[in-house]
């Protein structure tokens, strides 16, 4: 795998165009150290999708034209330079500009075509464009995308000229939390827990070439202890797929399904990745080849094997079908100089590195979807992810002075928090859930071939929850080789496989029932302010409590691991401590929001997260 990946950069270092003046990251607010180490003639240059490797491509990344107009007005001249894939409003993109729904984003830029790309089909990738991306290509519309976090990919062959320059012209919409999209935690007015919107092209842009008469969309791979299952989507006229199992330079076997002996298992502390050749051919031809990768896991549900088969049997986690206590912090995914967007690759790994260092198994990805490389090194890493989908709603209807009166009304609903009494849905009208289960859809369908997710968590306590018992079985019809958690502290409809209470700041377990795997889905913030590493500089630096010194923070964390292993001997199978970093005014971070201050001890914490880890035994 690690062949290929340099291969592509080599190829990549080749075809980009060397036009970067006049970029500067914009503001004067916080930064990382990887800040400096953005070159806007080739920011993220890494091959985009790691399990899905060709050898010949074109990043588009880099300075485009933008504009910023009102929504019934079309593109007439740039309002000067954006730096893709940075969101408008980050520091990286060099804008630093906001947009309403009353506004359209628009971007435009040229690209030359390779002479030994014209007998192949040239497919354009969006990583992901946040919320509605219409897209021409020389003028010719090619289509469009609604939806904040999954890839799209336009075939342009046939609007391609012969030769020359072509251009790429993107219009994009997005209302943030003042429409129906999913959106998590973004926000028109930043406050709390509430962050800077992403609007735009916030991932990768790049070209590929394709065989005209074939080629493969997609693959996904089961593996159920034995066989390993490998689905592949392929378009075009072709006779055969062929996939071929790799350990290294050794074939484990070939085949749509492969029975692997001696099996190196995926886990935390040995993550075993098997490399995956997928070719299609016509008429004994190879028409196309890509170059992948697998993990072989199992997660299912076990019960505790003490209680024997009695009923009231605490149900666990299990992961190849040994019981795992999964325990990790709430991860927002947010970057003070890239907001959606980790300013280089070194920085998107480092979280997870940083993440397994503190002792953690697990991360909670918090209502955000990632780009696929932060999965592609969760996998290689091993590090078990729970996918949250980015809510549609959210609870705070006192501070919506900025909303329409109908986003407000919708968005009503009551809360009943770690109790199964009470709790209603949303008042979500048709056009948002359709749009809701088609995003949803999408992101699990971009996501699933990456083994490292373990469970999907379609709601965040109650924000914009609505049809849960339906929208589990849509879960489950999309990937049924998962658990799900219905609600991460929500409105509970005893409908997926988990309950998962939340309780700030010590943990507790007040809604509990043996039917299901028992999780404290968040608990902890304790918020810690280090000056000089601040959003803002203030006392408006938010946490659900506070540690008067570090040596406090570190005595309150071990405080609460202590009640921690109590719950996990009555039936708590998971935790989730809140968070990762600070966010923007959130301060409750294990990390400063510029990653630069560990806010404890790394050894003393490595040590005190595996004896709770441990405790499961």
């Amino acid at each position: 795998m690690k062949r290929y990946l340099t291969t592509l950069i080599l190829t990549l270092s080749l075809t980009l165009p060397l036009c970067a003046q006049g970029w500067a990251p914009a503001g004067d607010r916080l930064k990382t150290r990887w800040t400096e180490q953005v070159d806007p003639k080739c920011p993220l240059p890494e091959y985009p999708r790691p399990q899905m490797v060709r050898q010949d491509w074109i990043n588009l990344n880099g300075l485009w034209d933008y504009s910023i107009t009102k929504a019934d007005q079309q593109y007439s001249k740039p309002d000067g330079k954006i730096l893709v894939p940075f969101c408008v409003e980050s520091s990286l993109s060099g804008v630093q500009r906001s947009i309403t729904k009353e506004d359209a984003l628009w971007y435009e830029r040229t690209f030359t075509v390779p002479s030994k790309w014209r007998k192949q089909s040239v497919l354009l990738h969006f990583g992901a464009c946040d919320w509605k991306t219409e897209v021409w290509v020389n003028g010719t519309k090619v289509g469009e995308h609604k939806g904040g976090y999954a890839p799209f990919t336009f075939d342009i062959t046939n609007v391609l000229r012969k030769s020359g320059r072509q251009t790429i012209r993107v219009r994009v919409e997005d209302a943030s939390d003042n429409g129906y999209q999913p959106r998590g935690k973004q926000c028109l007015s930043p406050r709390a827990i509430w962050y800077t919107p992403t609007s735009g092209i916030w991932q990768t842009v790049w070209l590929e070439p394709v065989n005209k008469s074939a080629h493969i969309a997609s693959y996904n791979t089961v593996w159920d202890g034995n066989t390993l299952s490998i689905d592949v989507n392929a378009e075009g006229d072709y006779d055969v797929i062929k996939a071929v199992l790799k350990d290294g330079s050794s074939v484990v076997g070939e085949g749509l399904k492969i029975a692997v002996e001696n099996p190196k298992l995926w886990s935390p502390s040995s993550p075993s990745i098997y490399g995956l050749e997928i070719s299609i051919l016509k008429k004994g031809k190879t028409v196309d080849k890509i170059d992948g990768y697998t993990c072989l896991r199992t997660v299912s549900m076990k019960k505790d094997e003490w209680a024997g088969s009695h009923q009231n049997a605490y149900k666990r986690l299990a992961l190849n079908g040994e019981r795992l206590f999964m325990f990790g912090p709430l991860d927002q995914g947010y970057w003070p100089d890239g907001i959606f967007t980790a300013p280089t690759d070194e920085a998107l790994k480092s979280d997870i590195i940083r993440t397994k260092e503190l002792g953690f198994n697990m991360i909670r990805k918090h209502v955000k979807v990632e780009p696929a490389r932060w999965y592609y090194w969760c996998d290689v890493l091993g590090m078990i992810v729970w996918q949250d989908m980015p809510c549609i709603a959210d609870p705070d209807r006192e501070n919506s002075a900025w909303r329409d009166p109908e986003v407000v009304e919708n968005s009503v609903n009551w809360w009943s928090g770690d109790s199964f009494v009470g709790g209603s849905d949303c008042k979500i009208p048709q056009e948002w859930k359709d749009n809701y289960y088609h995003e949803w859809g999408e992101i699990i369908d971009a996501l699933k071939p990456f083994q490292c997710i373990a469970v999907w968590v379609p709601f965040n306590e109650a924000w914009g929850q609505f049809d849960t018992r339906e929208v589990v079985a849509f879960t489950r019809a999309h990937d049924s080789t998962r658990l799900v958690n219905e609600a991460s502290g929500g409105n509970f409809h005893f409908a997926g496989d988990i309950i998962d209470v939340h309780h700030y700041s010590c943990p507790a377990m007040n809604a509990f029932d043996h039917q299901f795997i028992n999780v404290l889905g968040e608990y902890g913030g304790i918020g810690f302010p280090v000056k000089g590493h601040m959003w803002v500089e203030s006392s408006d630096n938010w946490g659900y409590s506070y540690g008067k010194d570090k040596q406090g923070l570190q005595d309150l964390y071990d405080e609460f691991g202590e009640m921690l292993k109590i719950f996990i001997k009555t039936g708590c199978s998971a935790a989730v401590y809140t968070q990762t970093t600070d966010v923007e005014l959130e301060s409750n971070g294990l990390m400063t929001y510029d990653r630069e201050v560990v806010k404890f001890d790394i050894e003393h914490m490595k040590n005190v997260n595996q004896s709770i880890i441990e405790t499961l035994k």
